[in-house]
């Protein structure tokens, strides 16, 4: 016995003896009470009804012992406690269990008599169980054990002589009262009291046959074992024979239970050894095939989901793990088959009734599941919606349901409607953090980002690592351009790179703070570390290249600008960049050159590029060309001062030279103070546009998600 479970199981039973030795201490030998066993007792029933319900039986135990062996009493005594267990049998959290699904228990939802003739033939197949532990399996729920429909069943056979043999031993205990008869009713008393809860007489559980539950009773059926090995020991010709059998006996079962050991080593291997006992539980066929499904083994994993609903073709469940997994190997037409069957088996709505305690609750991710898988096409967005819909109005407190329905309408752009969704799955659940982050991220498309950074608060004061909201939140008060927000902004993206260390666009942004701040050395080092993360990396390549540039370096910056351009040969504000380093900078006039013409080629009504272009043909002292380029220019961009007052000095230098050669060297001269005036003028524009180009790109990365 492994598992959570099995442990309260085991640590149930061990209280529960430790409870029945020490009420053995507490008669007296003048019969007298002796309360300190008795509290003790007390305490370790507490102790064993909390780690599994049916501990409180030793209690029953504890009054049989009392009556039987404490008292003397006799069969008057025994009914009378009978009756009186019985009565309180309501007391026991069995009585007060859900609803329970006819997978689990058949016959629990079956007609008289099926349902009587079932139940008393569970008795003798746990009693065969504890005789010969050969065939073990981990679930015996669904269609492992057949109905038995009719009083012409064989099987009702094994039920009648369990009674009879069940009787015999009670009237031999009764009957008698010397050691050997008291020493059968405390046998009996192990075996059937902690059995009746989870017996189905007196009301239905969640399970047909558990072995687990045979731990306790198994106490009271090894005491049986040594007591007739203890009487046929005595017999002086049965002596041999007798420890030879109980020698056997004892070997078989620890070989048994070693090789047990093996089937409990993993999920796969358990639910396989099931499956070579029993092979009509859909539910063991499932549980294969989620074994396989975790280690990624879809097509196998398939293979068995398939044959669970060949099992059980009224199986929801299996119905969509086959629908799962077609999803899992990208067969999508596939996959909404099956959920489409699954949809089919579930109950019809009827508007204003709730659902909750008459669909299991898994069942209905079936309505999730089919919209997920639909709503990729965007053509069916409406029918993705009504089935989210549907889901909520069989169990409005369907918190799933809502969320998944706000992703939608988020995506289908109504936007008060995906607000609504969020807020009423926050009624449901206001400490899930995701919630939370998903309404900001609606509050940031309803352009309210007041609102959105305050949602975002919310989920991280729930969740104070939640990654997403770290970063959006980051990211928000970044743009807002507030430098009260930029030391929020820097340690919330510090958290997340901690907990995401290989996202460039974490150190990226890191980076754009450390501009804005003018920590030149912070922002060089970040812009370098998402580089490293992210080859070619494009908006950190130009960032950084940027700012070499605004720091003096320009030279530093073409190395950046040359990566750039390797990987993203059309990136205009890129080579507008290194244009102007190669110009100004470098004095390589051919290679700006050719940075401009590549960005006319690329958008030929690119005013800062032709203009720049006009720049290099006056550079060229090709004046006339320079003319016309900025001609052009300015039809394209009419409106830019800065291109009339470039064009007239071309003019004015196109017209002192026309005039008289001797003039010309003299305007020549100051033609070049009037170059370094505009040089400076456009200096100070370019400088202008740098900043501007920088918010820009940030912008252009936020839209590309580069």
């Amino acid at each position: 016995v492994t598992g959570v479970v099995g442990r309260a199981e085991l640590l149930s039973s061990i209280f529960l003896l430790a409870a029945f030795l020490a009420y053995t201490k507490s008669t007296g030998r003048d019969h007298s009470i002796v309360w300190a066993p008795i509290a003790l007792t007390v305490i370790l029933v507490a102790a064993a009804t909390l780690c599994k319900e049916q501990g409180i039986t030793v209690v029953g135990i504890c009054c049989v012992h009392e009556v039987f062996l404490a008292q003397g009493f006799s069969l008057p005594m025994l009914l009378d406690t009978l009756r009186q267990v019985l009565q309180g049998k309501d007391g026991f959290p069995y009585a007060l269990l859900q609803t329970l699904l006819k997978f689990d228990n058949p016959a629990a939802v079956s007609v008289i008599p099926t349902r009587q003739l079932t139940f008393n033939y569970l008795l003798p197949l746990n009693a065969w169980l504890l005789l010969n532990p050969s065939e073990l399996c981990c679930d015996w729920t669904m269609g492992t054990i057949p109905l038995v429909e009719s009083v012409l069943d064989l099987r009702n056979l094994a039920t009648l002589l369990f009674y009879t043999f069940l009787g015999l031993l009670a009237y031999y205990s009764l009957r008698y009262s010397h050691s050997s008869s008291k020493t059968v009713i405390m046998a009996l008393s192990f075996i059937v009291l902690p059995f009746i809860p989870a017996s189905n007489l007196f009301f239905p559980v969640g399970f047909v046959v558990a072995e687990r539950v045979l731990y306790v009773p198994s106490m009271g059926f090894c005491v049986l074992v040594a007591h007739g090995f203890k009487i046929i020991s005595h017999k002086g010709y049965l002596k041999k024979i007798s420890w030879l059998v109980i020698g056997l006996l004892l070997a078989t079962h620890a070989v048994k239970t070693f090789k047990r050991n093996w089937d409990w080593e993993s999920e796969y291997t358990l639910f396989t050894s099931a499956l070579k006992v029993n092979k009509n539980n859909a539910k063991l066929w499932n549980n294969v095939g989620h074994a396989l499904e975790n280690q990624n083994n879809y097509d196998t994993a398939l293979r068995y989901f398939l044959q669970a609903t060949r099992v059980q073709p009224d199986d929801i469940g299996a119905h969509m793990n086959v629908g799962r997994t077609y999803k899992n190997l990208n067969k999508s037409r596939e996959a909404e088959d099956a959920y489409l069957v699954a949809k089919s088996l579930m109950p019809q709505v009827i508007p204003g009734k709730k659902y909750a305690t008459r669909v299991a609750p898994n069942h209905l991710n079936v309505y999730i599941n089919l919209a997920n898988l639909i709503r990729a096409n965007e053509s069916r967005l409406e029918e993705a919606d009504q089935l989210y819909r549907q889901a909520i109005s069989m169990r409005p407190d369907f918190k799933q349901a809502y969320i998944s329905r706000g992703e939608l309408l988020l995506k289908m752009n109504k936007l008060s409607e995906a607000r609504d969704a969020y807020l009423r799955a926050l009624e449901l659940d206001r400490t899930n953090a995701d919630l939370w982050y998903n309404l900001a991220i609606v509050n940031i498309e309803m352009k309210d980002p007041s609102e959105a950074l305050k949602n975002f608060n919310h989920a991280l004061e729930l969740n104070p690592r939640h990654k997403l909201a770290l970063f959006n939140s980051a990211l928000l008060m970044q743009e807002s351009g507030e430098p009260k927000f930029w030391p929020e902004a820097n340690r919330r993206f510090l958290i997340y790179v901690e907990e995401e260390p290989e996202d460039a666009n974490g150190y990226f942004n890191l980076g754009m703070l450390a501009m804005d701040a003018n920590e030149n050395v912070a922002a060089e080092r970040w812009m370098k570390r998402a580089i490293g993360l992210q080859a070619g990396f494009r908006s950190a390549l130009f960032n950084l290249a940027l700012l070499y540039s605004q720091s003096k370096r320009e030279i530093d910056a073409l190395p950046a600008l040359d990566e750039l351009l390797r990987h993203h040969p059309e990136h205009i504000k890129g080579l507008i960049l290194k244009g102007d380093i190669l110009m100004n900078h470098k004095k390589d006039t051919n290679g700006a050159k050719a940075c401009f013409e590549r960005i006319l080629s690329v958008d030929p009504t690119n005013v800062q590029g032709k203009h720049n272009l006009c720049v290099v043909y006056f550079e060229e002292r090709d004046l006339p060309r320079a003319e016309r380029c900025l001609e052009e220019t300015l039809a394209l961009a009419p409106n830019e001062e800065y291109v009339k007052r470039h064009l007239s000095i071309v003019r004015k230098r196109l017209g002192g030279v026309g005039v008289d050669q001797s003039e010309s060297l003299d305007s020549s001269q100051s033609d070049k103070r009037t170059s370094g005036k505009s040089t400076k003028e456009i200096s100070d524009i370019e400088e202008k546009r740098a900043a501007a180009l920088k918010r820009l790109e940030e912008i252009e990365r936020i839209l590309s998600g580069d």
